[in-house]
């Protein structure tokens, strides 16, 4: 994947900030639900970026238009989140759902994905499910992996790892998903991980 297709940073910004992001307690990945789709939920990424940095937030981000930031603040990740969503609707006036996730935290995500394998698509075979929290141990219980074949899912935490063998275009795999475990969910695929990733300062 090539620096171009990183918005927001170039090649030397983008090594700077990695220099920088040692201390990864205070990098914040920001994973939004739902903008920038089919014409719905308009956030213009460069807008944001702009209200981020004047919100104090340093070194800010992003990674294509689907809702994905990266930046570095002294407050903690719920703290973040819930000043953004505020910010997104005082500006935007849409109520967007803010995932947040900590530098090691992707890390941890990236290092645990069960269904890696050589010839895979990372766009459009392999994802990853966010959770906004944990969900309830008996409905995670509830959640049967192979619930729409030949699709697959496990979940880990506060993620849930997607196998699409034959893409997510058509897949039914996430239908009643965020119902079923009670907490809202963004998803993101393998490619997009890894960039975010990159941009923490935590790939290997």
């Amino acid at each position: 994947m090539g620096d171009g297709s990183l918005i927001g940073v170039d090649r030397a910004e983008r090594a700077r900030f990695q220099l920088r992001a040692g201390d990864s307690v205070n990098t914040h990945v920001l994973l939004l639900r739902g903008v920038n789709v089919g014409g719905h939920n308009k956030i213009p990424m460069a807008d944001l970026r702009k209200l981020l940095s004047e919100k104090g937030h340093q070194e800010v981000l992003s990674y294509v238009q689907s809702g994905n930031v990266v930046l570095r603040s002294p407050a903690p990740g719920p703290e973040v989140a819930a000043g953004v969503r505020e910010l997104l609707a005082k500006e935007f006036g849409l109520d967007i759902v803010v995932i947040v996730r900590s530098g090691p935290e992707l890390a941890e995500v990236a290092a645990h994905n069960p269904f890696l394998r050589p010839d895979a698509d990372p766009a459009r075979q392999l994802l990853v499910a966010f959770l906004e929290r944990s969900p309830d141990p008996d409905l995670a219980g509830s959640l049967d992996p192979h619930r729409t074949p030949p699709d697959e899912l496990h979940l880990r935490g506060r993620e849930i790892y997607l196998w699409c063998p034959d893409g997510i275009g058509r897949s039914k795999v996430l239908n009643g998903l965020e119902r079923l475990l009670g907490t809202p969910a963004t998803v993101r695929n393998w490619r997009t991980v890894g960039e975010l990733l990159r941009l923490t300062g935590q790939a290997a």
